[in-house]
């Protein structure tokens, strides 16, 4: 991590989802590397696999499903702001009961 940047790979379980969030101090880029599945951006649903590119806007909800049953959903996320906290992730549903 450093002032400009943060990086990470997440992956997503068959049939898991991240939590719907936002955030007040950074914009996100993902690259789907792996896998295929569904992406919210506030009111619209895009489907995604491999090479695509997604581009989330600071305050735009957003949610990333695995619609797959049996393989992992892998994306290189990208962080551009002026702050990486946990603390700026605005949390709207979460399956796993994080605010």
């Amino acid at each position: 991590m450093n002032n400009y940047f943060q990086s990470k790979v997440i992956t997503v379980k068959p049939g898991g989802q991240l939590s719907l969030q936002s955030h007040v101090h950074r914009e996100e880029h993902w690259t789907i590397v792996y896998g295929k599945g569904t992406v919210r951006l506030d009111d619209s649903i895009i489907n995604v696999s491999r090479g695509q590119v997604i581009y989330i806007p600071k305050g735009c909800k957003h949610r990333l499903i695995n619609t797959d049953k049996k393989e992992n959903l892998i994306i290189s996320e990208v962080q551009i702001g002026d702050y990486f906290g946990e603390d700026d992730i605005i949390r709207y549903e979460d399956a796993y009961g994080r605010d």
